[in-house]
């Protein structure tokens, strides 16, 4: 049962009883979400911690949805009991002075009994960031996956549609998945180029163990002409893992969004970390696109 003592402002209302966090976080460091008995360093493990030091007890977490080794969020949601009395203030800041600095927690508000973190959860969305140019990048190497073959997103893009819909996504699930069904429902699955950035933007009902990675597997095979974009199609169709290419890397994935009921009065996600905001919100960068990074001449020295 929540209790909610209202004062002037939302941020000083008094919550208690099942209390929701938004929070956000680069995994880079993090052996995935979920806490570990050998106490290795989790996303999971970190926020706990930091949520019962606010609450002066011990306090379990359950999440929207448990992210691997290496992937980021920017809207994570979580849900949690206690009995303590704390303003909004104070589970947000309290909880961010206690917490890594690569994990900040954005929103918390007091939900009813029937929202579940997971189970409430209408649907989901990743992005996928490449950078994609034949030299490595210096920096952000944590925040996205590097590609020197060119790649060709509308192709990508084409081969993406396929996955539109409702599907048996044995193809693009991990050996050890442990979900009981393989069928999902894709909104949508766009692919588009920022200069030298490609972005893979995918929302569905909910995702299998590694479906975003092996799916950017597959597209990213497609992009630089190994596959063709009726590729894409022969994987899904034939519902066998090994039909598939290499899963891609971690680095680059991004759990953004989940939305729920408006009953639940869960705050709107930004879409995608600050990186991706800027390229959605321009359209493009400054960089002269009519001049290609795959131009041998940009590569030739001084004559």
């Amino acid at each position: 049962m929540i209790s909610v003592q209202s004062k002037s402002t939302a941020d000083d209302s008094i919550v208690t009883g099942r209390v929701a966090l938004c929070l956000s976080y680069n995994g880079a460091s993090y052996h995935g979400w979920q806490a570990q008995k050998s106490g290795i360093p989790t996303i999971q493990k970190y926020l706990e911690q930091a949520i019962s030091k606010v609450a002066n007890h011990p306090v379990d977490v359950v999440c929207a949805g448990r992210t691997d080794a290496l992937v980021h969020s920017s809207h994570q949601v979580v849900h949690f009991e206690t009995s303590a009395k704390r303003n909004c203030r104070a589970w947000v800041f309290g909880c961010n002075a206690n917490l890594p600095k690569d994990i900040s927690v954005s929103w918390a508000g007091a939900v009813s009994d029937d929202f579940h973190a997971r189970f409430s959860a209408i649907s989901r969305r990743y992005h996928y960031v490449i950078y994609n140019h034949p030299v490595r990048p210096s920096s952000f190497n944590d925040e996205m996956t590097w590609s020197h073959y060119h790649l060709d997103e509308e192709k990508m893009h084409s081969a993406a549609q396929y996955l539109v819909g409702r599907h048996d996504f044995t193809s693009f699930r991990a050996v050890g998945c442990q979900a009981n069904s393989p069928v999902r429902n894709l909104e949508f699955v766009n692919v588009q180029r920022f200069s030298n950035m490609i972005l893979i933007d995918i929302k569905g009902n909910a995702f299998l163990h590694h479906m975003v990675r092996n799916i950017a597997g597959v597209l990213i095979a497609i992009g630089c002409g190994k596959r063709s974009v009726d590729w894409c199609k022969e994987v899904l169709q034939t519902r066998d893992r090994t039909k598939a290419d290499v899963t891609a890397s971690p680095h680059g994935l991004y759990l953004t969004h989940v939305e729920y009921p408006d009953n639940f009065e869960i705050p709107v996600s930004a879409g995608a970390p600050s990186l991706i905001q800027a390229m959605l919100v321009s359209n493009g960068c400054s960089v002269d696109d009519k001049v290609s990074v795959w131009d041998d001449r940009n590569f030739a020295p001084n004559t």
